[in-house]
C-alpha cells in the first residue's frame, strides 16, 4: 500500500475518533460546569476540557473570558480552530476522498454524511439548549462510520491502518482524561477510602462511556482505585489502555503478516503493551499515577511517530 494512502486512511480514523472525543468532553465538561457552585469554578471546569483537548492557549489567544457558549463554540465549529470537531470532520473526509478507491462505498457515504449533518447542524453559534442535540449527533454519526467500517471492509492493511488510527487516538485521550480529570476530582492525595461526589465522578466515566459498563461491574460504586483499574487496566472496555494496545497489537501483527516482518514501532508497542501486563494498579498508584499516564501519553506518540515513518506515510 503507498504511503499516501496509508496515511490518509490512518488520519481519516484518527480525526474521526478525535472529534468524537472533543464531544465526549464537552458533554462531561457541560454537566460538571452545572455542578459547579461559583462562576470561578465553572471556569476551571472548562479550563480543564481545554486542558484535555490540548487547546487552551489557542482559546485563550482569542479570548478573555472562560465562559461555556464560548469554550464550547470555539471547540465545537470555529473554522479558525484546526482543532474543532467541524474542522476534523473536514480533515477526515478530505483524507477519505484520497483514499476513495482504498475504502467502500458504505464508509465514504457515512462519513460524507456526516460532514453535511454537522456542517448544516452547527452553520449557527450552538446554545446551551440545543447542545445536547449536538452532541448526541456526532456521537451517532461516528457510531454510523464505524459501523460501515465493521460492516464493509476487507480485513486487509487498509483496514489495519484505519483501526491502528482509532486506537492510537482512543489510547492518548483515555489517558489525557484520566490525567486531567483524576485529580480535579480527587479531594486528596488519600485515594483508599475518600469520599467522593458520585455525580462528578459519573460524568468522568461518561466521557469514556463507560459509566454504565463500570457500574455493571463494580455494583454502581464509585471508587478512584476501581474507576483507575477499569480505564487502565481492564480489557473488557473499549476504550482502556489494556484493550487499546491489545488492539493496536493485533492490527500491528496483521501489517507485519501482509509485509512480510516487523518494524521498529512493533517493537515500541510490545513494550507498552508488556508493561501494561505486568503492572498492578497498586504499583501504579505507588510509582504515581500522573507519571504513569505521562509516560503512556509519550509512548503513545512515539509508537504513531514510528509507525509514520516504518510505513512511510506521505501527507
Amino acid at each position: 500500500m503507498l504511503g499516501r494512502a496509508a496515511n490518509g486512511v490512518y488520519w481519516m480514523a484518527r480525526y474521526l475518533e478525535r472529534a468524537e472525543n472533543i464531544a465526549r468532553l464537552i458533554d462531561v465538561g457541560f454537566h460538571l460546569a452545572l455542578t459547579r457552585g461559583s462562576r470561578a469554578s465553572q471556569e476551571e471546569e472548562w479550563r480543564s476540557v481545554l486542558t484535555t483537548t490540548g487547546q487552551e492557549a489557542a482559546f485563550l489567544a482569542r479570548h478573555q473570558e472562560l465562559s461555556g457558549p464560548l469554550v464550547f463554540n470555539f471547540l465545537l465549529r470555529d473554522r479558525e480552530n484546526l482543532g474543532s470537531v467541524l474542522q476534523m470532520v473536514e480533515a477526515a473526509r478530505t483524507n477519505a476522498r484520497v483514499v476513495r478507491t482504498s475504502i467502500t462505498n458504505e464508509v465514504w457515504e457515512a462519513i460524507n454524511e456526516t460532514w453535511m449533518v454537522l456542517c448544516d447542524l452547527m452553520a449557527c453559534p450552538v446554545g446551551e439548549t440545543s447542545l445536547g442535540e449536538v452532541l448526541s449527533t456526532i456521537r451517532r454519526q461516528a457510531a454510523l462510520v464505524r459501523g460501515a467500517m465493521e460492516g464493509s471492509m476487507l480485513r486487509n492493511e487498509v483496514f489495519n491502518f484505519a483501526r491502528i488510527g482509532t486506537f492510537i487516538e482512543r489510547a492518548d485521550n483515555t489517558a489525557r482524561i484520566l490525567d486531567v480529570k483524576y485529580y480535579v476530582l480527587l479531594p486528596s492525595v488519600a485515594w483508599v477510602g475518600s469520599s467522593l461526589d458520585n455525580v462528578q465522578w459519573d460524568t468522568l466515566l461518561r466521557s469514556v462511556a463507560g459509566n454504565r459498563a463500570y457500574s455493571w461491574l463494580n455494583a454502581g460504586a464509585m471508587d478512584p482505585r476501581d474507576i483507575a483499574q477499569f480505564l487502565i487496566l481492564d480489557s473488557r472496555f473499549p476504550r482502556s489502555l489494556a484493550f487499546c494496545f491489545e488492539k493496536l497489537r493485533s492490527n500491528m501483527a496483521g501489517l507485519a503478516k501482509q509485509y512480510g516482518g516487523e518494524a521498529h514501532a512493533h517493537q515500541l508497542l510490545r513494550d507498552a503493551g508488556s508493561r501494561l501486563n505486568e503492572l498492578t494498579i497498586e504499583q501504579i498508584f505507588e510509582g504515581g499515577l500522573h507519571e504513569f499516564l505521562q509516560d503512556y501519553i509519550g509512548r503513545t506518540y512515539r509508537i504513531g511517530e514510528a509507525i509514520s515513518a516504518d510505513y512511510r506515510f506521505v501527507n
